[in-house]
């Protein structure tokens, strides 16, 4: 029976995995779960999976970091909401590179290329890794997305794909950021200072060190008494402080 660790620091994401390879693969057991790069080692070398499904945004040992580390004992797919690492992945000798969320027919296409692996001899999987660089380098020329198109966040127990147009503003506190819609707050863990690299600064302004606000969603500037400059969010009570080294983005307004 072929065996697996899942390894990603958002819980829903692990049991949404865990349940996608459920339905794919029901004979796939997997044998643990970690929250960070340092666990999904530690518990390749304990538990000596066939499979390491690995997440490469983590705190700590990245999923790439943990990869070079594990290395040969374990065959490695990795399971991110981010493109751009595809051609690193594969040259650390991934056999997969699954965008979240996992949708099931694309899950199946890596379980049957999972289990082909399995079952070659182990020089055959060297070759088979360098025709995969040889394919995705014909393909990298193609122009990519630079900035987040979409954010995973949690509302409640439910995890959403919400578009990146569609959210008003991200204000962090002291562990989560909150993402505010038109008609909807949910939360993820992402801190505003990795959002402002990853999203588009046309699209988004950073007014504060702990907010980013869509373009599109400012009505206006205010000031309270206090003589604080105040961001209006258009269908919203709420009014965004603007730290001083942000004011020169409203001088033109």
């Amino acid at each position: 029976m072929p065996t697996a660790i899942i390894a990603d620091d958002e819980r829903l994401m692990r049991d949404q995995l865990r349940m996608r390879l459920s339905e794919a693969w029901p004979e796939l057991e997997i044998l643990g779960e970690a929250k960070n790069g340092e666990e999904a080692v530690e518990l390749v070398e304990q538990l000596k999976p066939d499979l390491t499904f690995l997440d490469i945004r983590m705190p700590g040992k990245t999923g790439m970091e943990a990869a070079r580390d594990i290395g040969d004992r374990s065959q490695v797919v990795f399971v991110t909401a981010y493109d751009q690492y595809a051609v690193e992945a594969f040259e650390r000798g991934a056999v997969d590179y699954v965008l979240k969320p996992t949708e099931p027919d694309r899950l199946k296409v890596t379980v049957d290329r999972l289990k082909g692996r399995l079952a070659r001899p182990a020089e055959k999987v060297n070759d088979s890794v360098q025709a995969m660089l040889s394919q995705l380098a014909e393909k990298i020329g193609a122009p990519k997305a630079k900035h987040l198109q979409w954010i995973q966040a949690s509302i409640g127990q439910d995890l959403r794909m919400i578009p990146v147009e569609d959210i008003l503003f991200f204000r962090s506190d002291e562990k989560y950021t909150c993402v505010q819609t038109a008609s909807f707050e949910a939360l993820i863990r992402k801190p505003v200072r990795d959002l402002a690299d990853e999203l588009d600064p046309s699209l988004f302004w950073q007014i504060h060190r702990a907010t980013l606000v869509n373009v599109n969603a400012i009505e206006g500037v205010t000031r309270d008494i206090r003589g604080r400059h105040l961001v209006l969010v258009k269908g919203r009570p709420e009014k965004l402080e603007v730290s001083r080294s942000f004011l020169h983005l409203f001088k033109q307004m």
